[in-house]
């Protein structure tokens, strides 16, 4: 088990915005689907950079409730289009799934990781293979597998990094517009 407080979350999600903001551009130039309009780096990061600034607000050591509420509500009133509001529905799910989680564990990633899958992929009507929905199902898959044996949280955050990468290249293959 390893202790995972507010400032944790911050810190995770200023790394993962500055990531993200950092490679927009290749991702704008990966974006086809559901129209190439070059935007889903751009949005995605934005939705991120409103994130940061809802949870950098919240008091130090504020509640994990606090900051779950700070993410999605910062995810969903900083969406801008498909992409951003796909991604909201992920921190969602990922806060919703963690929410009776106490410390972070192979468990509660997993568990995030099945509650992401279900709340994204009912936010999309007509949900698309090659997508970052088949990203993030794969990455899911990957948690539910180190769970499955048994690994520690650090060992499951490397395999489901890992596996959200190999789907990513895999993308084009599952989109025919690829």
């Amino acid at each position: 088990m390893t202790e995972f407080n507010g400032i944790d979350v911050l810190n995770a999600i200023v790394a993962a915005s500055k990531n993200l903001s950092e490679r927009k551009e290749e991702i704008n130039r990966l974006n086809v689907f559901p129209v190439p309009d070059g935007d889903t780096g751009t949005n995605m990061s934005l939705t991120l950079e409103s994130v940061v600034k809802n949870v950098r607000s919240l008091p130090l050591g504020a509640p994990g409730a606090e900051v779950r509420k700070a993410v999605t509500t910062g995810a969903l009133m900083g969406a801008r289009g498909n992409s951003g509001v796909i991604t909201s529905q992920i921190l969602r799910g990922l806060c919703e799934g963690s929410a009776d989680a106490e410390e972070l564990t192979t468990e509660s990633v997993d568990a995030a990781f099945a509650r992401a899958v279900e709340v994204s992929f009912q936010a999309v009507r007509k949900p698309v293979e090659g997508t970052i929905l088949t990203v993030l199902k794969d990455a899911a898959a990957a948690a539910k597998h180190a769970r499955k044996k048994k690994l520690a949280v650090e060992e499951a955050l490397d395999e489901i990094v890992s596996e959200a990468y190999a789907s990513v290249q895999r993308t084009p293959d599952l989109l025919p517009v690829l």
